[in-house]
């Protein structure tokens, strides 16, 4: 082992050993990992693993492709005989500050889209009465009316107003499990919630995004469907407005039970 690779092993190991959930082999430009990505790097993270020092974690299929790396105990007797127990104690107290600091700042990103997604159906609901009162057309399926109802019917400058049938969370809740279930024999991965929104509300003129989220919450609590979290950060998430607060989790895919 060379004296440049010596410090190189020693922290990646400690930190390994501090989180023990995986961490990434290779640091990129938005994340921090085992070795840096240089070539000094990638001799001493081939060292660990020809070592059988640190072991590759199975990927998740819902995160892009890296190799996430856990320490091995082969790895951990090799650090406490290289490293003072007070040294490691030190370096997992370090370790810990950081990642206090990292829930803090998810946390906070986390009350700020809650607070979005509050303003963003407060801002539907001031406008629904107005889009109401003038009665602008859209897309989806409508009531058929008979004689007697189309007799009945208010009429706006001369011609009978369409009949929009009005959309309730009883059926949002079951196109979305009708298309979950059409999704689970289609794709072999989890259904993200802006494609789930965009087919349910092609059929159902009424579904707005508070709709199709206490729908989503009904399923999900009646333990019918599957709201799976977005596991990258935050920043990173396509369309935070279909996003939906879960618990402590923010969640991004759904699937059928």
């Amino acid at each position: 082992m060379t004296d440049k690779s010596t410090p190189l092993i020693l922290d990646a190991l400690t930190r390994a050993a501090a989180e023990r959930s995986g961490v990434p082999l290779h640091a990129s430009k938005t994340e921090a990992g085992l070795f840096p990505n240089t070539a000094a790097g990638k001799a001493a993270a081939k060292r660990c693993r020809d070592d059988q020092m640190l072991q590759t974690l199975p990927a998740d299929p819902k995160s892009k492709p890296r190799e996430v790396c856990t320490i091995t105990e082969r790895g951990l007797q090799h650090l406490m005989q290289q490293v003072s127990p007070k040294k490691v104690l030190e370096d997992f107290v370090r370790i810990l500050e950081e990642r206090r600091g990292q829930v803090d700042e998810l946390l906070a990103d986390v009350s700020r889209m809650a607070q979005n997604l509050d303003g963003l159906k407060a801002a539907v609901a001031a406008a629904l009465p107005d889009v109401t009162t003038a009665r602008v057309p859209v897309p989806g399926p409508v009531n058929r009316l008979t004689e007697a109802d189309h007799a009945a019917a208010p009429r706006t400058n001369g011609s009978v107003a369409t009949l929009v049938a009005k959309t309730t969370v009883t059926d949002v809740a079951a196109a979305i499990q009708t298309h979950l279930s059409d999704w689970a024999a289609e794709a072999a991965r989890d259904c993200p919630l802006p494609e789930l929104y965009q087919a349910i509300s092609c059929g159902h003129a009424g579904c707005s995004v508070g709709l199709f989220h206490d729908a989503l919450r009904q399923l999900h609590t009646a333990g019918r469907v599957y709201l799976h979290p977005w596991t990258g950060p935050l920043y990173a998430v396509p369309e935070p407005t279909f996003a939906l607060l879960v618990g402590h989790n923010v969640a991004y895919y759904a699937s059928a039970r």
